[in-house]
């Protein structure tokens, strides 16, 4: 049966988490031994390792997985993003300050640039959009000088969904040709938006064509005839994974009844950078050790494809949500990462996922939004 290969036993999950643990400590001792003799470990760190902290917001990195080519917008949503770091830490309004600075000159002063990625068909609309940012922005401004940090986040939200929005109508053509092995699957040359409902409560999952249409287009394919609807989950494992997808009898994966052939969906990887996905190897055994991908397990609620541990292209109707768990997982340095095809990500119903256990069911899967976006093998 398909199964996620790290770990492969709750007897090695648990070594893995004492060792996590260890290891932590150690490193922390570390750090406090450097900083009293006075190192910068900062300026040492080597320059094929992402700088700054690791994003584990999933709306974040559908936002910065779009296939865009605009240095202002990301640099009016990179300005967006930080201010939630600034928020946490005490003392900090300075900096959101800054922040909001950088948005309100892009906003004001680079209009013509932010419009020139946007096709003209949508131009009125992005107009649209940068008005209602620039409302927003006073909003936000009057929410900093009185330093209230509740309305300050719910500005930025606010703020960063319409940079989104933004962002998806520069999106022109589809960025990339799926290889011909591929085309007699289902593919998704954009997004999706499923509702999944279970017995524990509903959850809301996008998941993007624009970085893995061979498994996206298969989910959304499965969700659409129904294939997931009273599956129950089959695998819990607290703080890694939560399985489902396995349907009843021998089968362990989708068989299309047109061939009456088990669907088998390619280990597919976007890695940042790249123009293609990478098919049908893992990132490790291409010797791409240290590259990123697109959409990595970096955040709560990742949907990623199941998969026998010994064929990286033996997948089929089994996903898995990933459980992140910064002790256990760090984010931007994920075991999983290049291994396994994340596909999308949960955006609404965190809790009912933290809910979910072994036997609960999906009682029902429904796309939303993107059917528009699935293509058919001809």
């Amino acid at each position: 049966m398909p199964h996620v290969s790290e770990p492969q036993s709750s007897t090695l999950f648990s070594a893995w988490r004492w060792l996590s643990r260890w290891l932590r400590t150690t490193c922390v001792a570390l750090v406090l031994i450097t900083f009293s003799i006075g190192l910068s470990a900062a300026s040492d760190r080597p320059s094929s390792l992402p700088a700054g902290n690791a994003i584990t917001d999933p709306q974040a990195l559908l936002r910065y997985a779009l296939p865009i080519d605009n240095a202002d917008v990301r640099n009016l949503q990179k300005s967006l993003e930080d201010i939630s770091t600034q928020l946490r830490a005490n003392r900090r309004w300075g900096g959101v300050a800054s922040d909001v600075k950088k948005a309100e000159r892009i906003l004001t002063s680079r209009q013509a640039q932010l419009l020139a990625s946007v096709p003209d068909a949508r131009k009125t609309e992005a107009e649209s959009l940068i008005a209602q940012l620039q409302t927003e922005l006073t909003h936000m401004q009057a929410a900093i000088e009185t330093k209230d940090k509740v309305e300050t986040a719910a500005e930025r939200s606010k703020m960063l969904d319409l940079v989104g929005q933004l962002e998806t109508a520069m999106v022109q053509d589809f960025p990339f040709a799926v290889p011909e092995d591929y085309s007699n699957l289902p593919q998704l040359k954009g997004r999706a938006t499923i509702a999944i409902t279970t017995d524990k409560g509903n959850m809301t999952v996008v998941v993007d064509g624009y970085s893995a249409p061979v498994t996206a287009g298969n989910f959304v394919d499965l969700v659409q005839r129904g294939f997931y609807d009273g599956l129950p989950f089959t695998r819990a494992e607290e703080s890694y994974v939560l399985q489902v997808g396995d349907p009843p009898g021998a089968e362990v994966g989708f068989v299309d009844p047109a061939t009456q052939k088990y669907r088998a969906i390619p280990l597919e990887v976007l890695v940042q950078g790249d123009k293609a996905p990478t098919y049908g190897i893992t990132l490790e055994d291409a010797g791409r050790y240290k590259d990123l991908p697109v959409l990595p397990f970096s955040a709560f609620g990742a949907l990623a494809m199941a998969r026998p541990g010994d064929d990286p292209n033996g997948g089929s109707s089994q996903f898995f949500f990933f459980l992140f768990e910064p002790e256990l997982t760090p984010a931007g340095l994920n075991l999983l990462d290049g291994r396994y095809s994340v596909f999308g990500y949960v955006t609404e119903g965190k809790e009912v996922l933290e809910k979910l256990k072994q036997g609960d069911q999906i009682t029902s899967a429904k796309v939303l939004q993107g059917l528009e976006n699935l293509v058919q093998p001809a």
